[in-house]
């Protein structure tokens, strides 16, 4: 959350906020209206750390859909991309999310 306020307050004015459905789905962070981040602290994620997402991504209220975790590597998962924290906030910081 701090990287992205930072990064929301100092460089690009952005908006952040959250996302709740009325049946009890959350996600963490949405960007603008453009990308929602859910944060994990898993080095394994599974199918269900991504409800969430799957979940929003129904809505239509983004078109890009990330989970963030401890995991080692990259990866894509019905068209959820997984990534390690250190390259979220290096592509966050370059302004990929923008």
């Amino acid at each position: 959350m701090h990287e992205l306020a930072c990064r929301s307050d100092y460089v690009s004015g952005t908006p952040l906020s959250f996302w709740r459905s009325t049946s009890g789905f959350e996600v963490d962070f949405i960007i603008g209206d453009h990308t929602a981040v859910e944060a994990k602290a898993k080095e394994n994620l599974s199918p269900q750390d991504l409800k969430s997402l799957r979940a929003l991504r129904e809505e239509g209220i983004c078109k890009r859909f990330l989970c963030v975790c401890l995991e080692a590597r990259s990866r894509e998962v019905d068209g959820i991309r997984v990534l390690p924290y250190a390259e979220f906030l290096s592509s966050l910081w370059a302004g990929e999310y923008e």
